[in-house]
């Protein structure tokens, strides 16, 4: 099996997507107190658990952009994007009613919505 690099530029947006996520999952896999203090979710006291599920998480964010790059698949860059979108709607909805509107929320917020926005715009053929 050939590793394939888009030349098309929807499908280039979409796998640049995928990379972003895939260096996310890496992040949380393989530094996951450095991704706990940077999200502000660093406990007193961080616990084996507490590490073991963002590490478990950041996996999966790691595999699914993996998977993505190597099968280069529509319905792939779909499931990064519907997932990147329903997170971007849970920070509007905490944005709203948490009271947790900042600067950093706004940030994030931009960077999930892109996330999701150039997969999806590439698989529904907007990109």
């Amino acid at each position: 099996m050939e590793f394939y690099i888009p030349t098309e530029t929807g499908e280039l947006l979409a796998f640049c997507a995928a990379i972003a996520t895939g260096l996310l999952g890496l992040f949380g896999l393989f530094a996951p107190g450095t991704a706990l203090k940077l999200a502000g979710l660093q406990p007193k006291e961080a616990t084996r658990e507490g590490l073991a599920f963002v590490r478990s998480a950041g996996g999966f964010y790691a595999g699914l952009a993996i998977v993505a790059l190597l099968m280069a698949q529509s319905w792939i860059y779909m499931a990064i994007g519907g997932g990147f979108a329903l997170a971007a709607f849970g920070r509007i909805l905490s944005l709203m009613s948490d009271g947790s509107f900042s600067a950093k929320n706004l940030l994030v917020l931009f960077v999930q919505t892109v996330l999701a926005a150039l997969p999806l715009g590439y698989a529904f053929g907007f990109l």
